[in-house]
Order: C-alpha cells, then structure tokens, then sequence
C-alpha cells in the first residue's frame, strides 16, 4: 500500500505537511502560525498495487492551536 495526501486546504499546507509514502505518517515539514493558519484540511488516498490497483481516502482536519495565550 502507497499513500499520498492531495487536496489541501487551504494550498499551502503542501509546504508544511508531509506523509510518509510507505507508513502512511502525517509529519509537520515546517513551522505552523496560528494567526497565519489555524486549521488545515487535506486528504490521505491509499492505493495497493492489485491489478487493478484499488484504493480509498480519508479526510484530515488538523487544528492549530495557539498556546501563547
């Protein structure tokens, strides 16, 4: 199974948001401002390599929390 993330809301959550192909791991590729962002919205997709390849998504809200107030 390969995962990859798409549809990213809003766009620059490509810059920040990684997922590991293999793992499927949601890692963080640079700093989140919450006054800049404070929630991102993206999908995961997973595909096997059947043939035909089958696959399925989710949906992933991340919220950024401010923990300087």
């Amino acid at each position: 199974v390969t995962y990859t993330a798409t549809n990213f809301i809003p766009p620059s959550g490509r810059d920040v948001i990684a997922v590991n192909p293999q793992t499927g791991e949601i890692h963080l590729t640079g700093t989140l401002d919450y006054e800049e962002v404070n929630v991102f919205e993206f999908r995961i997709e997973a595909r096997d390599k059947g043939t035909p390849p089958l696959s399925s998504h989710c949906k992933v809200f991340l919220e950024v929390l401010d923990v300087n107030d």
